[in-house]
């Protein structure tokens, strides 16, 4: 989704919440499902996805070998709660997928990649669901490569890297797998962004890799984080984080765990064209 729709999402939900005695019991229900979850299209039946109440937040849950999953609580965040999956590459492989036009819910997503473990939403779109950056999957190249800003998830001879498309822009090399985004949270270890200008608590998908080459996605299931509070927490966690990028988010943000018992699946708001999703090798 479009940062100027997220921003215009973000501002009817503090409009409603800067007004809690008008709200009467089915406004504050169907605002809870919303903020927990639910496509848009459910609203008529709301659906809350599981919450992470289940999920451990002490050490990491071995889902199977080479995957895990967590769960982090940001300090000083009103349902910032944070989910975590780490994926070891040398046991699962990603692979971009995408829908010009098209978008998918998560539910439509899952039956389409019966095959996939874990599925986040990936790139930014427009207005005709196409997406903004590069995306490529299984070696075919769509649209181009932003240069000044974000980074790629990319999968070059079978190895995954989250690259930072400002220090190594894009030259149209082979890659097999790619997605864009931006901005980037984190460095070679340190925090990357720290700009409050137009910055906003919003639901977040992030993608990430530790120093020992495994890929964490990461997404808020509640209100989230801004971008500033995200980028000085996440260098701070025991994750071990290298590099950071910050994927489409708000309205967009979506994941689905399978190995999970039972899958973890936080549904989108608005379908999405673009996913990263993790297979077993």
């Amino acid at each position: 989704m479009l940062p100027a729709i997220n921003h215009l999402f973000l501002r009817g939900m503090r409009r409603l919440l800067q007004r809690p005695r008008r709200l009467r019991f089915p406004s504050l229900f169907a605002l809870f499902s919303m903020l927990t979850g639910c496509a848009l299209s459910s609203l008529t039946t709301p659906t809350l996805p599981p919450m992470p109440t289940g999920i451990p937040v002490s050490a990491w849950e071995t889902l199977a070998p080479g995957l895990e999953r967590r769960a982090y609580t940001p300090p000083n965040s009103n349902f910032g709660a944070l989910i975590a999956v780490r994926i070891d590459p040398s046991v699962y492989s990603l692979r971009a997928h995408y829908r010009p036009g098209t978008p998918l819910t998560l539910d439509e997503w899952q039956a389409a990649l019966p095959g996939a473990v874990v599925i986040v939403n990936a790139n930014f779109f427009d207005l005709q669901f196409n997406a903004l950056g590069l995306v490529i999957t299984d070696g075919v190249a769509y649209g181009q490569a932003f240069s000044d800003r974000g980074a790629l998830v990319q999968v070059q001879n079978g190895v995954p890297r989250v690259r930072s498309t400002i220090l190594e822009p894009y030259l149209g090399e082979a890659l097999e797998q790619a997605v864009q985004a931006f901005p980037m949270l984190v460095m070679d270890g340190a925090a990357s962004f720290n700009n409050p200008n137009g910055d906003r608590t919003s639901r977040r998908t992030v993608a990430a890799q530790d120093s020992q080459g495994r890929i964490l996605l990461l997404a808020t299931p509640l209100l989230g984080l801004s971008l500033t509070e995200l980028s000085a927490y996440l260098p701070t966690t025991d994750m071990d984080i290298v590099n950071a990028v910050n994927l489409d988010g708000g309205g967009s943000t979506m994941m689905y765990v399978g190995p999970a018992s039972p899958p973890y699946a936080l549904a989108s708001f608005d379908p999405v064209p673009v996913v990263l999703a993790v297979y077993p090798r």
